[in-house]
């Protein structure tokens, strides 16, 4: 059974899957349908969604599969993003890519998802990355007119680090429960910027983006020699597949990394969820970590 994730209320799946690339993978809203039930079957009942994803396309895709089967929409829990305008020929208001905090912006993405999603709310919704202009007040009174009308159940943010972190929710009664940033063997910043310390001291859980580093770790033999020789050795070990080790690498950190796969494949899907399992000992992550900084711990 998957290790149920659930830190102050926000329960999912440990591993999420994550629909960035839906529009690239050529499913029809059946294929689509199966996709997702095999995946609630395997226990990955987390999805990641962003308005912008897909061209302002992916989150619709989902919807129209989902319609085809309601009764799904109970055994999910939808994460999706918003703060981000993206000039699109689906959006032909927007003129210029940039970032949107406003009370009205946020109000009209969370009516957007939830009319392209077919759902009438969201477990989760991200601000999608912090903003120069970020007015937290202005966000604040967007969060909690969302939760108090209910459609929307609980809050994070995306690739904000711990002193925009503290800023939003010193403006909110409710706890953010996430923070979502790019976390793999190959990208270390957040190992050592705080941001995992911050979220263990606040118990938030940190979910991973990219966490095969943008499809580089299945290239790593080219990009990274050591890193790759240090993953082979460990993956032999466990008898297991490079990416099932870059898994099980972010899930040792005791912060409670929360993965987001990508892939479309539900061979791959399956083979992430396997990962859980494999628990690294000490010298096997710092073998790793070390390859992957170049050089041994001072």
């Amino acid at each position: 059974m998957a290790h149920q994730y659930h830190p102050l209320g926000f329960e999912g799946s440990r591993i999420a899957q994550g629909y960035w690339r839906l529009a690239e993978w050529g499913m029809n809203d059946q294929e689509l349908l199966s996709f997702i039930e095999q995946s609630i079957t395997a226990g990955i009942t987390t999805v990641d969604h962003a308005d912008i994803y897909g061209d302002y396309q992916c989150e619709s895709l989902f919807g129209r599969a989902l319609a085809l089967k309601p009764s799904l929409r109970d055994k999910l829990q939808i994460i999706t993003k918003c703060g981000i305008k993206l000039p699109s020929k689906n959006r032909p208001e927007i003129t210029s890519h940039r970032y949107d905090q406003s009370v009205q912006h946020i109000l009209q993405s969370v009516d957007n998802s939830l009319q392209n999603l077919k759902v009438d709310h969201i477990e989760l919704l991200l601000l999608h990355r912090p903003s120069p202009l970020m007015d937290a007040d202005h966000i604040a009174e967007a969060f909690e007119h969302l939760h108090t009308i209910g459609k929307v159940r609980h809050f994070g943010v995306s690739n904000f680090n711990a002193q925009q972190f503290d800023l939003l929710q010193s403006r909110l009664e409710m706890p953010l429960l996430v923070n979502q940033v790019e976390l793999s063997p190959l990208e270390l910043k957040h190992f050592e910027d705080g941001t995992l310390e911050h979220a263990q001291q606040h118990a938030v859980t940190p979910m991973a983006w990219s966490p095969f580093a943008g499809g580089d770790m299945f290239r790593l033999e080219g990009i990274n020699p050591t890193l790759f020789k240090a993953l082979t050795e460990v993956s032999e070990a466990h008898n297991a597949s490079l990416d099932q080790i870059a898994l099980a690498w972010l899930m040792r950190h005791p912060s409670g990394i929360a993965p987001v796969i990508g892939s479309g494949s539900i061979e791959r899907v399956l083979s992430a969820q396997q990962a859980q399992s494999i628990e690294l000992s000490d010298d096997q992550w710092f073998a790793i970590w070390v390859a992957s900084k170049g050089h041994p711990v001072p």
